[in-house]
């Protein structure tokens, strides 16, 4: 699926659809196209020239042009971009159901959220060239890590000396105290942590985790790559 359409302004939605299936040597299959332009909500748009159409809806025939021919590797060039969110719903919507059904699908995008929801591998590229390539799942867990915030009682000027031997760090005008950990560790020393702070007499309101998103892990990378503080 390319971003734009350049040489089809004058087609409907039907005729390129079941050109571009000819273009891949398979006979006439009207019921799987019909089935295609109703996926993508373009049925009743089937018999209009495409240069009348909206801009979400083009991209809809660009999608309906790369599936006519039934394709077991799909590519998609940032499917996404500049559409509206009823266009992405009903895209991912189609995307998992090919995927269910054994179609391997290579997607490129800037929707670091996206990646993280529908892909089995991830691969990140930086200046040309692709720098990692591994199961998200794996991915996640090599390079995440989880920080954990306490909301404190009284704001702090300063981490105490005695706190010293955990990598902490002051936000929020010093009324939060973060502690980053590897996720990959046994032991992430919480327990003694909170232990210490009682010891010092220093309480917090309330206290949440948080696990390092897709987008974390890929500004982590490239900016390392870049030589870039995080």
């Amino acid at each position: 699926m390319p971003q734009e359409l350049h040489t089809d302004m004058f087609e409907t939605p039907w005729s390129t659809a079941s050109f571009s299936r000819g273009l891949f040597g398979l006979a006439p299959n009207p019921s799987h196209i019909e089935k295609v332009l109703r996926d993508l909500t373009l049925w009743e748009k089937r018999k209009d020239r495409i240069m009348t159409l909206s801009g979400g809806m083009k991209r809809r025939v660009m999608i309906a042009k790369a599936l006519a021919h039934e394709p077991r590797i799909l590519f998609l060039d940032e499917p996404t971009a500049g559409v509206d969110v009823e266009l992405r719903r009903d895209m991912w919507a189609l995307v998992r159901r090919l995927r269910e059904g054994g179609v391997t699908i290579i997607l490129t995008t800037h929707y670091i959220d996206e990646a993280e929801e529908m892909a089995d591998r991830i691969g990140v590229i930086s200046k040309g060239e692709l720098i990692v390539v591994e199961e998200k799942a794996k991915l996640m867990k090599k390079l995440g890590k989880k920080q954990l915030t306490l909301h404190l009682q009284e704001p702090m000027t300063e981490i105490p000396l005695e706190l010293a031997r955990w990598p902490l760090h002051l936000k929020a005008e010093g009324s939060e105290l973060v502690y980053t950990f590897d996720t990959q560790e046994e032991r992430t020393d919480i327990p003694a942590l909170l232990k210490c702070l009682s010891d010092l007499g220093i309480g917090f309101r309330d206290l949440n985790t948080r696990q390092s998103s897709l987008e974390d892990i890929f500004v982590s990378l490239v900016s390392e790559r870049a030589g870039k503080p995080q």
